[in-house]
């Protein structure tokens, strides 16, 4: 046997084991993908993947080929991602709306490969997780101009579903009207009231009526059924081009840097125990009624070194006067700390639920 001979045993032999190392890691990948429908949380996960390929590069000790190992182990990660969404191509995401909704655009950045599935509210894309209908639900919490979603805020504190997920979506909202209209025939404007709130100031500048409507796509597919010249619908530009509208006038919305800011919500928690520089973590919480009780329930959260990044008061619908808190925090609150903190501040609350910890807000681009 010559030299070439016996290097290509070798090669040979490698390539077997490599194959039944293969074949192991996307068992791995398999309960992974498990893991993450159950979760509610996407495929890519940028910071831990190259994570892996910092690390596991410093077992090359031949810098001659350490890039290529680095070239080797994206191409793994790719495989690994195809191998995952075909097997999450049968995960169903609820969303509120119709097709062209922000949420469903949302979802479609977060879960690329799902099914997204429609309803009419909030509580009913909420209520299709609850009963197993659906696997998670994309719904949003916040708007950088028009504030808090009430509904979902009373939801989160209400219900038993965790967030493993906030990704931030730019939202720029647009006057849709039906074919060959013009801006000047323009006398109505129909969309959600967040919407309506966003481009508040270019309604009153072109003294259009607002007519409410459940949300903006809806919005749009009700304008494009109308038909109706005077009648526009203030939604998105993929919204537009769904339902057969024209673009009357683009980015009217107040706020040129509007964002809405969307929770997936899973009946599973993803409990992480080491605290990372860019985890987050949500809790909700009713104080009893004692004087001082939430300064001392703020203090507490401050004292163990959480810095609160968001912080809301809603009504409760019970009882009259009385008040819950929507807390972001920065940082993990299943470490031993995060736990400590918890156990000190139960005894100021009626209620105190830890709504789940994720990495910090992800645009989706």
């Amino acid at each position: 046997m010559n030299n070439l001979d016996i290097e290509r045993e070798k090669i040979n032999k490698i390539d077997k084991e490599m194959a039944e190392l293969f074949e192991q890691r996307m068992n791995c990948s398999k309960a992974v993908a498990n893991y993450k429908k159950e979760k509610g949380l996407p495929i890519l996960d940028k910071n831990r993947e190259e994570a892996i390929i910092l690390n596991n590069s410093n077992y090359i000790n031949n810098e001659e080929i350490k890039g290529y190992y680095v070239n080797f182990m994206r191409d793994v990660m790719k495989i690994s991602r195809l191998y995952q969404h075909t097997l999450l191509n049968g995960m169903k995401i609820a969303y509120s709306g119709v097709e062209g909704a922000f949420a469903h655009i949302a979802s479609g950045k977060i879960f690329p490969e799902s099914t997204r599935v429609a309803f009419q509210n909030f509580n009913l894309a909420y209520e299709a997780v609850v009963n197993g209908e659906c696997d998670c639900a994309v719904l949003p919490i916040e708007n950088s101009s028009a504030g808090e979603v009430g509904t979902v805020m009373d939801l989160i504190f209400n219900g038993n579903l965790y967030i493993n997920g906030i990704y931030e979506l730019s939202v720029s909202q647009n006057l849709l009207g039906v074919k060959n209209s013009k801006i000047s025939d323009i006398k109505k404007v129909i969309s959600h009231i967040q919407a309506l709130e966003q481009c508040n100031t270019y309604i009153k500048q072109h003294n259009l009526n607002a007519q409410l409507c459940e949300n903006t796509a809806k919005a749009a597919q009700l304008v494009a059924k109308m038909n109706d010249k005077s009648v526009a619908a203030i939604a998105s530009q993929e919204t537009a081009e769904i339902y057969g509208l024209d673009v009357l006038d683009s980015n009217i919305n107040e706020c040129h840097q509007n964002s809405t800011r969307f929770a997936v919500l899973s009946r599973s928690q993803h409990i992480k125990t080491v605290n990372k520089p860019d985890n987050h973590s949500v809790l909700v919480f009713a104080v009893r009624n004692d004087a001082g009780a939430l300064a001392k329930a703020i203090n507490i959260i401050g004292k163990y070194g959480f810095n609160m990044r968001t912080l809301r008061s809603r009504s409760l619908k019970d009882l009259l006067w009385q008040y819950y808190f929507y807390v972001e925090v920065e940082g993990n609150l299943y470490t031993e700390n995060g736990q400590d903190m918890l156990k000190e501040l139960s005894p100021l609350c009626d209620k105190l639920k830890v709504v789940g910890t994720f990495y910090n807000h992800i645009d989706l681009k």
